[in-house]
């Protein structure tokens, strides 16, 4: 009998040997003294070995096939534990299980001990990590760049109610899937000035001097498709120090001095989204942004000369896709490196720039489009601001030529905001240097058109599309939710987990009784199994059999989480009031982060904590009601909460909302969705069709109408006696512990100004979720509902979209992979 490669083989015996050898070369331990950790690593390096096989194929046939790339820039990638996906990809878990067990130890105890890169802080960090996930599962050749932050989205903590942040140390063990390139880094430049010369050619030329150098080094996490060879690269730059030890402060006994150029210079990558309220933590987030974009685009161009190719083809190999305004200064960045380092001339360097790039917007929130003050900007980034002025003249000429005497409109599209303090706006400047500029939902792009962007997509319509997002099936169904899993491969085989539209072979079954009986066997395990860690978390006994009605998503007041809280505190004192009240037993489950400076946030998760423990300690509502908040949320706790869902809670004020991804995830699992006509809502609506959605609230339309119409909150107040009451036990400080003013910046916000319309949607939503109610009293009627929605989810998989940017906007086609 042939014995399998140590280093490759996928057989339960060859995996057993090869973690044995890693245990011992990698790490220099044995198994009888080696810790759990120990173990986890040694079976990390394990798969990571057989991944590396795939990653050098992958690299050499996209080298010798000459391929166009996909290149993602996002200052976020919310990946998630990877040993578990990692082995789902390879097909190996169960052979890993058998090799673990006959080494003495448990896989499930290793996977639990796995740190979660905090490379994100919600949903567009996870976007991009599933979009990585489709590019390589559907053999895209792809690139995805980012920051590697030593220290990611803080942990939460919940103190007396409060949420504390605690620093995120995903590398205080090292990552074993990751590998540092330190012969691929590249300058980065700050500060200092430009000034002009003439070429040897005499032609005029700008260079920059800058006033210190960063240097940022590259690490590589290889993204591995689903049972293909195709393994992608996602590479994350890590800052350095040009030179990191000065020798003359040293010896003059400047001991700090010797090493604060090191210092300085690795604080670039050091923290996910630092607090940008004081103006230092502006300048970081600006450098982070410029730094990231900058090493990428040269390590762009540095590939293409590797290939030997001339720069007139940079379009034709690499499609750049900026996700979000994060990475636009890249328009101005490429020009740079094509005008300056290179000597291309301005206009051949504009077409190669808008050829190449793509933006992705993703908020219509005026004040999520970042801008720049420019003073910060021309101290931080002198010969890029003058570029973005050069690009913005000649563009005004343009609209000038276009709208001749139409100076409003030339002041409402220019790259530089010219009312009260003077600063670059950056959605203009990405949308002004990319060939295709995409919004992430059916209304959201046409909201975007209407709204923030309509001047541009007056000017160029042609450029604006949709791509409305989708999540991967891979992480959060098929490893998220294993028992639903196997239930759908044995109703429908496997084909689902690559092509989602399979699952619509669930729809003749959605009248089948025994099927309902398997179906809801699955949701109770996994009720009981979420139930089980929010009681370690927590100490909140959850009953499996009540209603699981979950909202975890970040914590902002246009997501209305206080909506939620208001209806629970109505919902509490009916049940207070009448003990035979048929309504049924709910547990309203809550998650998510606040930004460490947004108060108004924080506030309201202290009173989501002072409903429950209002809630939860009262003897009448035992067995009726309940109320958790479950902390620290991220894409690990994902996998328990999504698949244990019953309702999933989309309440945001309609045209807030770019598109939501959790909302998918919930649907792709079973849960009904109660929610505004918001972002992609209303495709699941209309996928699922409305009898199978609970819609409530205004539209988009209404929201702005109510607004223009001068919104009169304490109106709504003074006609609903429920919510005047609600609102009144939250001033009598019934939860929070007595204290009057605890919630008084929270209650006059709703009374006085109301800006995301919590109290104009209030009597709708309660309403709405009395039909909930109603609707889960009819099991077979749940059930039928809930099967439905996993059966028409189809279209909201990564795999859909990803297939749409690559034929609609990046013209790139896939490669087939063979293993050497």
């Amino acid at each position: 009998m042939i014995m399998e490669p140590t280093r490759t083989g996928l057989a339960a015996d060859t995996l057993e040997r090869a973690i044995v050898d890693n245990l011992i070369a990698l790490q220099g331990r044995y198994p009888e003294v080696a810790t759990p950790n120990d173990w986890y690593r040694a079976l990390a390096y394990t798969v990571r070995d057989r991944m590396l096989a795939r990653w050098t194929n992958t690299v050499k046939t996209y080298v010798a096939r000459d391929v166009k790339v996909a290149c993602y820039l996002s200052a976020e990638f919310l990946l998630g534990p990877q040993l578990a996906n990692n082995l789902l990809s390879l097909g190996i878990e169960d052979n890993a299980r058998k090799a673990l067990k006959a080494l003495g130890q448990d896989l499930d105890a290793l996977l639990a001990l796995e740190e979660e890169p905090g490379l994100g802080n919600g949903g567009l960090g996870r976007l991009a990590a599933c979009y990585l996930d489709s590019l390589a599962a559907l053999e895209v050749p792809a690139i995805g760049y980012g920051i590697h932050y030593e220290f990611g989205i803080f942990d939460q903590r919940i103190q007396d109610g409060w949420q504390v942040e605690v620093t995120d140390q995903w590398l205080d063990q090292g990552n074993p899937w990751e590998l540092t390139r330190a012969d691929v880094c590249y300058s980065v430049n700050f500060g200092g000035h430009s000034e002009t010369f003439s070429d040897e050619q005499g032609n005029y030329r700008v260079r920059w001097v800058p006033a210190r150098r960063v240097r940022g080094v590259a690490c590589d996490i290889p993204t591995l498709g689903y049972r293909v060879n195709t393994c992608n690269t996602l590479r994350l730059w890590k800052s350095a120090a040009e030179e990191s030890f000065d020798f003359q402060d040293f010896n003059r006994g400047d001991y700090y001095g010797a090493v604060h150029e090191k210092v300085l210079s690795e604080t670039l990558s050091k923290v996910l989204y630092p607090n940008d309220e004081p103006e230092a933590g502006k300048r970081l987030r600006l450098a982070q942004q410029y730094f990231f974009v900058s090493c990428s685009l040269q390590d762009m161009l540095h590939l293409l000369d590797a290939m030997g190719e001339p720069i007139a083809r940079f379009p034709q190999l690499f499609a750049v896709q900026l996700n979000d305004t994060h990475p636009s200064i890249a328009v101005a960045e490429l020009m740079r490196l094509l005008v300056d380092e290179r000597g291309i001339g301005w206009d051949q360097a504009w077409i190669l720039t808008c050829q190449s790039l793509a933006y992705t917007n993703h908020t219509l929130l005026p004040e999520a489009l970042e801008t720049w003050g420019l003073p910060l900007f021309r101290d931080l980034l002198p010969r890029p601001l003058e570029i973005i002025y050069e690009i913005n003249r000649r563009f005004l000429d343009e609209v000038r030529a276009r709208f001749p005497g139409d100076e409003a409109r030339v002041a409402r599209l220019s790259l530089i905001d010219e009312t009260g303090d003077k600063r670059v706006r950056m959605a203009h400047l990405a949308t002004v240097g990319s060939h295709a500029v995409n919004g992430v939902a059916e209304l959201h792009s046409s909201l975007l058109k209407r709204t923030v962007l309509r001047d541009f997509a007056e000017l160029w319509p042609e450029r604006f599309c949709n791509v409305t997002n989708g999540v991967t099936p891979r992480r959060f169904l098929r490893l998220s939710n294993p028992r639903l899993a196997q239930l759908l491969d044995e109703t429908l085989g496997s084909g689902w987990t690559t092509d989602l539209a399979k699952l619509s072979g669930l729809e003749t079954h959605a009248g089948d009784g025994g099927f309902h009986e398997r179906w809801r066997h699955v949701k109770r395990l996994n009720k009981e199994r979420l139930a089980g860690r929010v009681r370690e978390l927590t100490g909140i006994k959850l009953d499996p059999s009540a209603l699981f009605d979950i909202q975890v998503k970040r914590i902002h007041e246009y997501k209305r989480q206080h909506l939620n809280a208001l209806h629970v505190i109505a919902l509490a004192e009916r049940l207070r009031r009448d003990p035979n009240l048929g309504h049924a037993p709910r547990c309203f489950i809550f998650g998510g982060k606040a930004a460490p400076g947004y108060h108004m946030a924080k506030l309201m998760i202290r009173l989501i904590n002072g409903v429950a423990e209002n809630v939860n300690d009262d003897p009448a509502l035992a067995g009726r009601l309940k109320v958790v908040f479950f902390p620290d949320f991220n894409v690990k706790s994902a996998h328990d909460i999504y698949p244990a869902a019953d309702l999933s809670e989309q309440i945001s004020t309609a045209g807030k909302e770019a598109s939501g991804t959790g909302n998918m995830k919930f649907m792709m699992n079973g849960a009904l969705t109660i929610g505004t006509l918001d972002g992609a809502n209303v495709e699941i609506r209309e996928e699922v069709e409305d009898h199978n959605f609970f819609l409530f609230g205004l539209t988009a339309d209404e929201v702005t109408r109510v607004k223009s119409e001068g919104y009169r909150p304490r109106d709504f107040i003074d006609a609903n006696a429920e919510l005047r009451e609600v609102l009144d036990r939250i001033e009598s400080g019934q939860f929070s512990r007595g204290d009057r003013d605890m919630f008084r910046p929270l209650l006059d916000n709703l009374r006085e100004s109301d800006p995301f319309l919590v109290l104009a949607d209030f009597a709708a939503y309660v309403a709405c979720q009395e039909r909930v109610s109603e609707a889960w009293q009819d099991t077979t009627r749940w059930t039928g509902m809930s099967i439905l929605n996993t059966a028409r989810s189809g279209k909201f998989s990564s795999d859909r979209a990803i297939g749409e940017y690559c034929r609609e906007i990046w013209r790139v086609p896939p490669v087939r992979i063979a293993l050497a």
